[in-house]
């Protein structure tokens, strides 16, 4: 299974508007009956289709109905090719609005492809074609270039600067995430942007001392500056419910990641293909704090097709 953590080692119910009176307008009662938030889309779901055509895949990502926009790692260079400023006219242009984006904690090193045993079966054929890493621009990364990302943060009119993913495996390698974290909180808050951490289902796993990243984030940082990108299914695969999660912090989690796991607890799908129960997650909105969320399947196989598998579901969902 493809995740962005494993990808980047390895390569190297919605709240409505109130009750409905009988005395309301028509026009009232659609207001009244429409989702409170845009659905938005995390482009790491078309991570091939954007590298290869920025343009033409958002033209898509906007006819299939989605609204808003949180960008992620490419090879292209920059925000798949573009400068903050023009990536932003581009999304708007086509009726969208670029709302976040990902940015890993620490330097992105390519790990070459492992070498099978002698005589060992060859490999299947990839689903995707190979990437070229040797000739990528360099990936700006928070440890290093927390400001300029603020800065083209603000250049892109951003809600929100994301850490996509950060090495939790040690004590250490939590210190100093959180470091990180609180620098890119205070610089970012200075330029009127967010900024938020997402997880993968590790940050549940214990560490020394018998904490977990999750909470040593969550405890260490300071919450007007360090809010959470609540990924609904990698919590779901390390067994935690996102409502007592909100519960425990409420207020902190303005984003959420819309992303659905089948019963092995191993297969990223289609939203409404999986176990996730989005309409619990939804009826605590409030409680979380919840501002925008995006929908997001890693690298999707079917791209375009299971983006709109996933948005029809999710309307019906939030119906």
């Amino acid at each position: 299974m493809i995740t962005r953590r494993n990808f980047l080692r390895d390569a190297g119910a919605l709240t409505l508007s109130g009750l409905v009176l009988p005395t309301l307008t028509k026009a009232d009662y659609l207001f009244a009956v429409a989702p409170k938030y845009p659905i938005g889309i995390q482009l790491f779901t078309l991570f091939q289709a954007m590298n290869e055509d920025p343009k033409g895949t958002l033209e898509k990502v906007a006819a299939a109905g989605y609204n808003e926009i949180e960008s992620a790692f490419n090879t292209r260079g920059g925000y798949y090719g573009y400068s903050a400023k023009d990536f932003r006219k581009l999304v708007s242009d086509l009726g969208m609005t670029w709302r976040a984006h990902h940015a890993g904690g620490a330097p992105f090193r390519p790990r070459p492809a492992a070498t099978p045993p002698a005589g060992a079966a060859a490999p299947a054929a990839p689903a995707r074609p190979a990437m070229d890493f040797s000739k990528m621009p360099p990936m700006l990364n928070l440890r290093d270039n927390y400001q300029q990302l603020i800065d083209e943060a603000g250049e892109g009119g951003l809600s929100y600067l994301v850490c996509s993913s950060t090495p939790v495996g040690t004590i250490d390698d939590i210190n100093k995430s959180i470091e990180v974290f609180q620098k890119t909180g205070e610089a970012a808050k200075k330029a009127g942007v967010g900024f938020a951490y997402h997880n993968h289902a590790t940050e549940f796993d214990p560490v020394e001392g018998g904490k977990t990243p999750y909470e040593l984030i969550l405890s260490q940082t300071d919450k007007e500056l360090v809010k959470m990108e609540l990924d609904l299914a990698w919590a779901t695969k390390a067994g935690k419910d996102p409502v007592a999660l909100f519960k425990e912090q409420p207020g902190r989690f303005p984003l959420w990641h819309i992303k659905d796991i089948k019963d092995d607890n191993k297969t990223i799908t289609e939203v409404g293909n999986g176990k996730v129960d989005f309409k619990k997650a939804f009826s605590a909105a409030k409680t979380a704090g919840l501002k925008y969320f995006f929908v997001e399947q890693d690298m999707a196989p079917q791209g375009i097709e299971s983006i709109t598998t996933s948005i029809t579901n999710l309307k019906k969902i939030l119906a």
